[in-house]
């Protein structure tokens, strides 16, 4: 396995992680009722915590994320474009997707999004660098 593969099987770990620390204190603001039911009230989001919410927004933002790492790692690999610099983007990503949540949750603007744009500046020259 390619260390940009090890990368994308880690950050998944992560999403899962992610859903976790979401879902927990989701559950306990909304009351299981909420949360298992069909979510028609428009206002689910409304009623979670400032911090709560951030945690959903930092898992959707994962998930969107994730889709362009994805997409960088599949073309490193089936490629075979793997190199000391796409493996260390690979790493830079996911060091950045761990320390976007804890920055997200905690309100810290603008380093929340000094963070995402270090893991997005990564993913998109691994997609360059499997180019040239």
């Amino acid at each position: 396995m390619t260390p940009e593969l090890t990368v994308l099987a880690l950050a998944g770990l992560l999403q899962a992680v992610q859903y976790g620390l979401m879902a927990v204190p989701a559950n306990i603001e909304l009351g299981t009722a909420v949360t298992t039911g069909p979510r028609d009230a428009p206002d689910i989001m409304g009623r979670l915590s400032p911090r709560t919410g951030r945690l959903v927004r930092a898992l959707n933002n994962h998930f969107e994320a994730l889709i362009l790492f994805t997409l960088a790692v599949v073309v490193v690999t089936l490629g075979n474009q793997s190199t000391a610099l796409t493996q260390t983007c690979a790493w830079v990503y996911l060091a950045a997707r761990i320390a976007y949540i804890p920055a997200y949750w905690a309100g810290l603007a603008p380093w929340r999004s000094a963070i995402w744009c270090v893991g997005f500046g990564a993913t998109v020259l691994m997609i360059a660098a499997s180019l040239i």
